[in-house]
């Protein structure tokens, strides 16, 4: 019997994580952008064994990232405006 099919394990699903988000992608951001950089003078290495797509990872990485950066903090612009908090501090004391 697979006891997590049974139903016996039945619980509140945990509040959703919320933290730095915004910090959090636009650091991510610039770590792919500065991998890309930082790889970009041994493009001749990467193409003599086949690794060029490491390079393209990282552009891609930072590219997306860009994309993030703009979505959370429209995100984090837009649950302010609904429930009049602060994203960074959590909800506002009554």
């Amino acid at each position: 019997m697979d006891v997590f099919s049974s139903g016996s394990f039945k619980h509140e699903a945990p509040e959703p994580l919320e933290g730095p988000v915004v910090a959090t992608v636009t650091g991510g951001t610039i770590l792919w952008f500065v991998l890309f950089l930082v790889q970009l003078p041994f493009y001749g290495w990467f193409e003599d064994h086949d690794h060029t797509w490491w390079l393209w990872t990282c552009l891609a990485g930072g590219v997306l990232g860009l994309y993030g950066t703009w979505y959370v903090r429209k995100r984090d612009a837009a649950i302010r405006k609904a429930g009049g908090t602060d994203a960074a501090a959590g909800p506002a004391a009554e």
